[in-house]
């Protein structure tokens, strides 16, 4: 789902005013890629409480997503009710990155496995 949902933001930030380039839409390109990223990493180094640290990342990576999208709705760029649907698919994401992250945080600590 975070995957995808990077997917969608790139070709959405395609239609922004080049001037933003370098702002708002690497921006915002940064931070939903960093959602799935940090989940990624977080999985790769085999421990609870690493994975756990890199979840919060995550969390945070999807909230400044979701702000991002308001600010560059707000502003008129991309289409309105293209940026709306992909703030409310953050929601959802954020309701399963949640769950998942309280799952962990239960979990008693691991160490890493060794490769």
């Amino acid at each position: 789902m975070a995957d995808g949902l990077v997917l969608r933001v790139y070709q959405a930030t395609r239609s922004f005013p080049p001037e933003e380039i370098y702002g708002l839409t690497s921006q915002l390109r940064r931070a939903a890629l960093s959602v799935p990223t940090n989940i990624v990493e977080g999985y790769a180094r085999g421990g609870t409480k690493e994975l756990v640290r890199f979840l919060t990342i995550s969390l945070g990576s999807l909230a400044e997503t979701k702000y991002l999208l308001s600010v560059a709705e707000r502003l008129g760029y991309g289409r309105a009710e293209e940026l709306s649907a992909l703030g409310a698919q953050y929601d959802r994401l954020g309701q399963r990155l949640w769950r998942f992250y309280e799952s962990v945080r239960k979990r008693p600590p691991t160490k890493l496995v060794s490769r």
